[in-house]
Parts: C-alpha cells; structure tokens; sequence
C-alpha cells in the first residue's frame, strides 16, 4: 500500500474524493465495500487538518442537550457504540467527571438531570451508568481540585480515540479492497464535460507533476476548505461552511484515570482535561475564524483563556505553562448559520452542486459512518447499500487472541513494547514484528520518550504512506504528545526516511 501515483492514470474511476479526512476516508472505505472503483486525494497527509486536532472523544455530546439538539445526541451515542465495537484498539470507553461548584451557571440538580437524560438517548446503546459523586469521592478522584465551594458531582462514560490513526485506517482499509489514495495530492482544477464535472486536475507535490484523475461522481469532502474550493469551481458563491477554531494544549503529567469537564466562568462553554498517553490534554475553544485555514495556530490568547479556566477549579501550580508538551489548533466547519459559534448544530448536510459535484459539509467525528452512509446515498440508488451498522471495522480490527508476554519472548522484544504495538495497530501488530524479525536492528527503540521501535517507521513508510517526518512523528506516532528532551526520536525517523 506505497504511495503510487502512477495508478490514477489509468481509466475512469466511479467516484473520486477530494479530502482525506475522516469524512473522505470513511466515504472511500464505504464506497469500496459497495463494489465502486475509487479513488481518494488529499492535499497534505491525511488527517492533516482537522481530523489530527480534535478532542480525541468519540462522543454523544453532552452539551448539545442545552441547545435541544436530541436526534444528533441520540444519533452520536448510536454511532459511538459501533465505534468501540468496530475499532477497540483506537476507540476505549473513557469516565467523565463533572465537578459543580457554588454559584456555578449550570447548578448541580441541572448536571444530575442532564447525565440521566444522556443515557436514557443511548437506550440499548449505553455503555455505563451514570452516578452522582460526593464532595468528598470527587477530591479524592481528581487531585488539584480546589475546594473551596466544591457541591460535588457527576460521572458518566463516553469514548476517547487516536483521531488521526482511525482516519488512516479508513484509508488502509478503503487500499484493502481496491481503491487508490495518495496524499500530498492537490486538485488544481475540476475537469467539467457538458457543463458537469468529470475529475480533476491535480498536482502531485512530492513529484512535482500535474496529471488529470476522471471520475462519473466527485464527492468534495475537504471541512474547513470547502468555501475556497467551491469558490474555485463556481466562482464568487456565499460561504456553505462557517469555520470556528478550537485549541488545545498538552501538559506534563496526567491527574486522574478520568476527564473532566469544567464549566467556564466567561462564557456559557465547556472544556476538557482529560487523560493522553500519560499527559493530560486540555481544550477547546470555539471563536469564529475567517483566515487561511493552511495558517490557523493556538494564539497565546486562547492559551491565557484555557489556563485562567484551569485555575479557577485547580490549585495553584497543578496546571503551569512550563509544563506544555505542544499547542494545536483545529477548525470546525460548522454548516454556516448565524449566531454564537458553541450554539451552532453539528448536524451534517450532503449538498450537491449544479456542477453534480457533492459537497459534504458540518457533522461530528463520532458519526462520521452515517455521513459516509448519506453521502453514498446520493450515489449509489440502483441498489441498497451494504448495511454497516452491522459492522464497519477499520484495518486493524479483529481479536487478539495472543497474549502480549507470549509475543514478547517469541519476538525478543519488551512485553510493554508488544502491547503498545497491540494498542496502535490492532491485529496488524504482527506486520511490524515481522520486519524487525527479517531485520533484528530495527528492534531497537527510536528514543527512551515512548515504546515506539524502528520498525514501525519503517512500516509507515512502506505501508502508510508515510512521507515526511511529521507525517510519522504527528500522525502515524504521535511522538508529538510525549515529552523529549533529547529529540533522538526525531533524527532516528528522519535517518530511516532517508535510507
């Protein structure tokens, strides 16, 4: 599954996706269980944009039950339940605490309400109860609260994921039967025949070399860029896609076993503190964006906003500065509609142009299968599609029946290493064993920061597509998120590249 370019050369396609997000990745793998000739570009790596820089939550949205918006709730804890059964090594259940202090705007009777009615929408699909939590439980459970004016709390379960691997599995997966992807694929251009669209000119931007990909369907799924690339097939249009940013930054140190939501005091929003691969993650923010989205960055403003947050319900020195791993920033490409950004739906929309250029626009991360479903919908209505709520696996699935301390000593590898390759590739954890079994050299670790083992830099290129440095580093390791100091992480992966 090397990145191949010479292979969009070849005939027509059924359908060609522009984007390799999670919404492009999941429409090319539906596609190609559905039998069509696909093909899927993307502009920078995959999960490159917004995809990468979520919350890391597969969720029903708790406070989208203040805006009334039940069906997408109901919907989101649907699809959430089909996620931790379709992807268990990249989506796990995840324990929220909400912590209530006196005077708060949303009062402690409010919470208890609003995390019953949560599971009642799960119905069938709940994965945990619910339960109020004492002043006392809660400071034992999460250190650093300030307890000053503490009333207690809530706790109810959701699901948390490694964002930019599920997208990438997606597009393993769509590769496993039968369709073509490339990153680092720009489209110049779309192609039109009678006034209708026909495929793209595209550039590659690794090879430098313009060639013309043609397809019967185009399916536009590319989130915060969707405004600049309909301006680009139809010219001076309103916007169909309102974009507000959101920021997070990881800290040193992880507090608890479980999330928190805070409750802000500025605003009537919500943010999280949760657990990340022994660190915690904080975010987000929601505030309108209108720039390049190639150029959105977390401003020192939006980090001074997370951090007065943190200390009104942390201790002094729980949460410093000096203490952040990394920042980043991601866009929402909310359907346009005025009004506050937080209150704005998350609901999706399929619109296709007069060009018969389908645009996908809006929706959350957790029901990225039913915009998937919907966008084929409008493709395929000769026949029924396959019925994916009955299973949608990405590449990795499957059980593991082998236990990580057998594997170890039959690979002479650390156990903690094999179940850190368990958790990222699922039942394709064998693949990099394999090439370190062929090549014992590649082992060796890339950096005492995180488990990671040569091999896997090597498998991200040969099998993942892996092009750049950040490619591995961001997305196919996120070695980003971990502390290093010695940066030996960085020169290994960048010396295997060059090989």
């Amino acid at each position: 599954m090397h990145r191949d370019i010479q292979q969009f050369t070849h005939g027509q396609y059924d359908l060609l996706i522009v984007g390799g997000g999670i919404n492009g990745a999941a429409i090319a793998h539906m596609a190609a269980l559905n039998g069509l000739k696909v093909a899927l570009l993307e502009k920078g790596d995959f999960a490159s944009g917004t995809s990468s820089k979520s919350t890391k939550l597969i969720h029903g949205g708790l406070r989208y039950l203040e805006t009334f918006d039940l069906d997408l709730v109901r919907e989101a804890l649907r699809e959430r339940f089909f996620l931790l059964r379709d992807a268990p090594h990249l989506v796990k259940p995840l324990s929220f605490i909400i912590p209530v202090y006196h005077g708060d705007r949303r009062p402690l009777w409010m919470m208890r309400l609003g995390v019953w009615l949560y599971d009642r929408l799960a119905g069938k699909y709940t994965i945990g109860k619910h339960r109020f939590i004492s002043r006392d439980e809660l400071i034992g459970l999460m250190p650093g609260l300030k307890e000053e004016g503490l009333l207690g709390g809530v706790s109810y379960d959701d699901a948390q994921m490694d964002d930019a691997r599920l997208v990438l599995e997606n597009v393993l997966s769509a590769q496993a039967r039968g369709a073509h992807a490339a990153n680092y694929v720009e489209v110049r251009s779309f192609l039109k025949k009678d006034g209708k669209a026909a495929g793209v000119l595209a550039f590659d931007r690794i090879g430098e070399r313009e060639f013309e990909v043609r397809a019967r369907e185009v399916v536009c799924a590319v989130g915060p860029w969707t405004n600049m690339l309909m301006r680009k097939e139809e010219g001076n249009v309103p916007p169909l896609v309102r974009t507000t940013k959101g920021i997070h930054v990881v800290c040193q140190g992880q507090l608890s076993d479980h999330a928190l939501i805070i409750l802000t005091s500025q605003d009537q929003r919500v943010f999280f503190v949760i657990p990340w691969m022994g660190n915690s993650l904080v975010g987000t923010t929601d505030t309108d964006y209108t720039a390049d989205p190639d150029a959105v960055a977390a401003d020192q403003e939006d980090i001074d906003y997370l951090f007065r947050e943190l200390r009104r319900v942390f201790l002094e020195g729980t949460f410093k500065k000096d203490k952040i791993i990394t920042t980043f920033a991601g866009l929402r490409p909310l359907v346009h509609k005025q009004g506050e950004p937080a209150k704005i739906s998350r609901n999706h929309v399929i619109k296709k142009a007069y060009s018969g250029i389908i645009y996908v626009m809006g929706g959350k991360y957790t029901t990225y299968r039913k915009i998937a479903e919907d966008c084929l919908k409008e493709i395929i209505r000769s026949r029924p599609l396959v019925d994916t709520r009955a299973g949608f696996p990405v590449y990795g699935s499957g059980e593991i029946t082998e236990s990580a301390q057998e594997v170890a000593k039959e690979n002479g590898v650390n156990t903690d290493v094999v179940r850190y390759l368990m958790d990222l590739y699922g039942v394709h954890y064998k693949d990099i064993l394999r090439l370190a079994q062929n090549n014992p050299a590649l082992k060796e670790p890339l950096c005492t920061c995180s488990p990671a083992i040569k091999a896997q830099v090597v498998y991200a290129i040969k099998t993942e597509m892996a092009v750049k440095e950040e490619d591995i580093v961001k997305r196919r390791l996120s070695l980003i998120y971990r502390p290093c100091r010695s940066g030996q992480c960085v020169r290994e992966i960048q010396m295997l590249i060059d090989r």
